[in-house]
């Protein structure tokens, strides 16, 4: 079985996926007015919520619900697995993929808020199943429940749980016993039983309570544990700061297969893209599809500024996060270590915390454990509501299905520490890859509806008939300072 999807995996993110991913984040980025030019305006907005929309949580929690989902294993173990099996150059290819995933980010949420349905209860649905119900038509239903179900796989059992459990579970248990000499029910440390119960509870206590709970709680993590992450990688990364122009130099070499022989210099250029693409695809989901269903629940009245919004998602994730993580990797030899002593993960990424400041290794671990316990957990969350909500479309609302599967959520966190971690990784990648072609589709085939909205969005806001409420909040604040 692991033979067979590491197969599928390697022919889902193939050439066309490569294509696909690139090809409509530049089709995107063209047809809306090169919008990464936008994130300073989009990262106010995404901090002064719009006032009088319809929706379940603020913009500011719909960002945080979808950054709880993205900001996860994938910004420290993703980015050292890309590194440790394509070589520095994945690292290349992983920013030029988030470069123009700011462009499919902010279409998808943009499509998201406007081909979103309000249900009988009042709870307001949306994501890639209704774009491609309702923007395409009727006909692509199919298309949409196809979407749906690959979601539904994708968060019960791959990115959403055993990838995440098993990353947290393997960083409690490098700290407190690496050497496995407590040992549980024939094979497992304790430290390994006891993480996973005290993850699986916690992630019951928050699950319940739907997306208020989970839109609650990230707005709280979220913003506190990219903090401590980033400035602790930026410490690393000034100490190191030496080693900053041979990285760069290291990294694009490595990305053009310039390093390699003559013969395997293709091969290597293949791989490097192949693992940087599809690891930034895992972590900041641009493509995917993922991200606007958390977009749709936003209480905002243009489709144009939640896209904006959802935008500076990718932005934060992979050109902050991720940039951060790979340089800290390659610049202090972490990679090289690796390699030496046949490590791979977390390990990885520990080494290069560890090594790159002056203090005790132990206190390093300490700090990347504790960030990498809660990017994981939160995702945990985050991928729930996906992966609810991609359900609730497939089996067209039905409330002890919506329950069943919620629990088989849960049960899939508690087993995840005890999964092989390569096989749990690749069905995760794959199923992330068949969840993009339907979104895909859908992005090429709207994009005109994306660049008609682009348009007319600024045209008003030019014009005075927009008021997005910067002006205010800024007035508001300087209020409060004179006070």
């Amino acid at each position: 079985m692991a033979e067979l999807i590491t197969k599928i995996d390697g022919w889902v993110w193939g050439p066309v996926m490569m294509v696909l991913i690139i090809g409509v984040g530049i089709l995107l980025s063209v047809r809306t007015g090169w919008t990464q030019r936008r994130i300073p305006i989009a990262l106010k907005y995404a901090v002064n919520n719009e006032e009088g929309g319809e929706g379940d949580v603020s913009s500011f929690g719909a960002l945080t619900t979808a950054l709880a989902a993205t900001v996860g294993t994938g910004n420290i173990v993703g980015v050292a697995t890309a590194i440790m099996a394509g070589g520095p150059g994945a690292l290349f290819w992983m920013e030029l993929a988030a470069f123009f995933g700011i462009a499919t980010k902010y279409a998808e949420g943009l499509l998201a808020v406007k081909y979103r349905q309000v249900k009988e209860d009042g709870t307001i649905l949306g994501g890639p199943f209704y774009y491609i119900e309702k923007g395409m038509g009727p006909s692509w239903k199919w298309l949409g429940k196809l979407f749906a179900l690959f979601g539904s796989l994708a968060g019960a059992l791959g990115i959403g749980t055993s990838t995440q459990v098993n990353s947290i579970v393997s960083a409690v248990n490098q700290l407190f016993d690496p050497n496995n000499e407590h040992i549980a029910f024939g094979s497992y440390s304790w430290t390994t039983v006891i993480a996973a119960v005290v993850v699986t509870v916690a992630a019951i206590l928050v699950i319940i309570g739907g997306i208020e709970r989970i839109a609650e709680v990230a707005s709280k993590i979220v913003p506190a544990m990219m903090v401590i992450y980033v400035v602790t990688g930026l410490l690393v990364f000034i100490w190191n700061i030496k080693a900053f122009p041979g990285a760069i130099v290291e990294i694009v070499r490595g990305a053009f297969g310039l390093d390699a022989a003559a013969g395997g210099a293709f091969g290597a250029f293949m791989l490097a893209l192949q693992k940087g693409v599809a690891r930034g695809i895992f972590s900041n989901e641009a493509g995917l599809g993922s991200a606007p269903i958390a977009a749709a629940a936003a209480q905002t009245k243009e489709c144009a500024r939640q896209g904006l919004v959802s935008s500076t998602g990718t932005f934060l994730d992979t050109i902050v996060i991720c940039t951060m993580t790979g340089l800290c990797i390659v610049m202090t030899g972490a990679d090289d270590w690796a390699h030496a002593n046949d490590q791979a993960g977390v390990a990885v990424t520990i080494r290069a915390f560890g090594e790159g400041l002056p203090w005790p290794n132990f206190m390093g671990a300490v700090v990347l454990s504790a960030c990498l316990a809660l990017f994981a957990f939160t995702t945990i969350l985050g991928w729930d509501y996906y992966a609810e909500r991609c359900f609730d479309y497939l089996t067209n609302g039905n409330k002890g299905a919506i329950a069943a599967y919620r629990w088989l959520y849960i049960a899939a966190v508690a087993i995840g520490p005890f999964v092989a971690l390569n096989t749990v990784w690749d069905f995760a990648d794959m199923m992330n890859g068949l969840m993009a072609f339907p979104n895909l589709i859908a992005l090429f085939a709207l994009s005109g509806v994306v660049a008609k909205e682009t348009k007319d969005f600024w045209r008003r806001k030019d014009a005075g008939e927009y008021d997005d409420g910067l002006a205010a909040a800024k007035a508001a604040k300087e209020a409060r300072k004179a006070k």
